[in-house]
Formats: C-alpha cells, sequence, structure tokens
C-alpha cells in the first residue's frame, strides 16, 4: 500500500463522511420552507367538519343594536343556520381594517354574523363597535381566551363559516380583506347555503 492511498480514505467513505451534512441542509431547507413558505390563511384547521364549539359565553355589557341588547354566545345559534363568526378584539390594527368589510357583508341577511370579542376591555370594544358599524347579531365575550383556543385561533383576526348542521366548513386566518372577501370568504357562505339542510 502506497503512502499516497493511507493519507487519502476511498471515494466511497468521503461520501459517508458528508452524508450527515447533506441530510441536514436538506431538512432545515424542508422546515424553513414550511416556516416561511406559503399563505398563512391556509394553515389547515382541525376543526373543519366537526361541530362548531359548544361554549356560551355572555353578552358584551352595554353594547346594543337598534335599541334591543345584543345577546351574548349561545352554541343552540348554530343549528339551522349559515354563520359567519368573526374572532376580534379593539387593539388588534388588522380587525380595524376588516370591520368596513364585516360591516358590508352583514347586510346580507341570508346568514348570520356572530362576534367573539377577544381579550378586550367592554368599553373599547363597544367604542371599535361604534366607530365602525357593528356587523354582529350576537357578541360572546371571551375575556380570557379559553373559549378561542377551543375554536383554535391562532391569534386575532380570524374567521369561521358553520354551516346550517353546526359544524365548521371552512376557516380564515387573518383579516377578511378586498381580496379574500369576494375570491375566497363569500364563496365559502354561498358553499354552505347551498349546502341545504
Amino acid at each position: 500500500m502506497s503512502e499516497q492511498a493511507a493519507n487519502h480514505p476511498p471515494q466511497g467513505r468521503r461520501w459517508l463522511v458528508l452524508l450527515p451534512l447533506v441530510i441536514f441542509l436538506g431538512l432545515a431547507g424542508l422546515f424553513l420552507l414550511r416556516l416561511y413558505g406559503g399563505d398563512p390563511s391556509k394553515i389547515p384547521s382541525a376543526l373543519i367538519g366537526r361541530p362548531a364549539p359548544q361554549t356560551a359565553l355572555p353578552a358584551l355589557e352595554g353594547l346594543a343594536k337598534d335599541g334591543t341588547p345584543v345577546p351574548g354566545l349561545d352554541p343552540a345559534v348554530f343549528k339551522g343556520k349559515v354563520s359567519v363568526v368573526n374572532v376580534w378584539a379593539s387593539w388588534c390594527v388588522p380587525c380595524h381594517d376588516e370591520a368596513p368589510l364585516l360591516t358590508e357583508l352583514g347586510k346580507d341577511k341570508r346568514f348570520q354574523i356572530i362576534g367573539i370579542n377577544y381579550k378586550d376591555a367592554p368599553e373599547n370594544a363597544r367604542r371599535f363597535l361604534g366607530r365602525y358599524g357593528n356587523p354582529f347579531g350576537i357578541v360572546g365575550v371571551d375575556g380570557n381566551g379559553r373559549a378561542s383556543i377551543e375554536w383554535g385561533v391562532y391569534g386575532v383576526p380570524e374567521t369561521f363559516v358553520v354551516g346550517r348542521e353546526g359544524k365548521i366548513v371552512y376557516k380564515l386566518v387573518g383579516p377578511v380583506t378586498p381580496d379574500n372577501v369576494n375570491t375566497v370568504l363569500k364563496a365559502e357562505i354561498e358553499k354552505a347555503l347551498a349546502a341545504g339542510s
């Protein structure tokens, strides 16, 4: 065996030495692609096809619509009606941007719009709705965030479409925008309305 052969490992061994590095770089690239690639609003929800959470929430104190107090969330309201459930807060910047779109959406009386007010001060929530208009026929207060966890909320705002059987049929992560209100949200609402009973 020559001295040169003793100092250099065979070609096959070099690949074995580099293999862990190649695997690590491949996995790191895949992780970064999954973490930063794609639209966060397309995060799948484990709750799609499952019944809406059966959590009752108290009404937003002092909130009225057309002179009538706005009720809190009773899970029975989901049966027999298509519902759009929006999780929002007055301190949430994107919620301010989506509020006029929800107010416009609320003019369609074929479905009900329900608000879940997330970790908010009642006076701030009322001021928010006074500023933009109240699209919600029902507003439940989630003061400690527990109900939002049951809904699988990642962060406010999030919007759900619940079908007539009380099952979640769609989830939009992030704000309702001029781009997604017509192309995505209204399309999902129409699907739920067309689903019949």
